[in-house]
């Protein structure tokens, strides 16, 4: 059973493969994070958001706001995917089941071979702010419900500019 992450709480800290090489670290850096966990190679949906996010990457350097996104999907999956979507962003590989719910994702078992071989994690958006707090947390249980980008960058620009304050955290 996973915890949910609560807005205010420290990110988990983790490092997972790099697509092309090297890895890719989630939380505890000193700057502000973006971290967009996608389903995976089968999800048509996770291609769309994340080219959609590719295309938003300097929108998001503006606000000095590092990205990264991760799957579970093993490195045979990952790196022709990333290729195939023409995306050039960080992307990690090989979340484990326990990192997902360190996470406090949604985890889902395959419903069909053609879907894929593993369990995998729903779709997840967290900021992360420079102290390593989660300023935004939004997790679906299914690939249907997504924030809307432009909204993520708009409102880390506010927080940014205004100081304002982690909502959310009397639960």
């Amino acid at each position: 059973m996973s915890t949910k992450i609560h807005p205010g709480d420290a990110m988990p800290q983790f490092a997972l493969p790099a697509v092309g090489g090297g890895d890719v670290r989630i939380g505890g850096d000193g700057r502000w994070q973006l971290v967009v966990v996608y389903r995976g190679k089968h999800c048509p949906l996770c291609k769309r958001y994340l080219g959609g996010l590719n295309e938003m990457k300097d929108d998001f350097a503006r606000l000095d706001t590092d990205i990264v996104a991760v799957s579970a999907d093993p490195r045979e999956k990952a790196e022709p995917d990333v290729a195939e979507m023409g995306i050039d962003l960080p992307v990690g590989y090989g979340l484990s089941v326990d990192q997902m719910r360190s996470l406090g994702l949604y985890i889902s078992r395959p419903y069909a071979e053609t879907e894929t071989d593993r369990e995998f994690a729903e779709p997840g958006l967290f900021v992360v702010n420079p102290q390593g707090k989660v300023q935004i947390v939004d997790i679906s249980n299914a690939p249907f419900s997504r924030p809307d980008l432009a909204g993520i960058a708009r409102g880390i620009g506010v927080i940014q500019e205004r100081d304002y304050p982690i909502r959310g955290t009397l639960a």
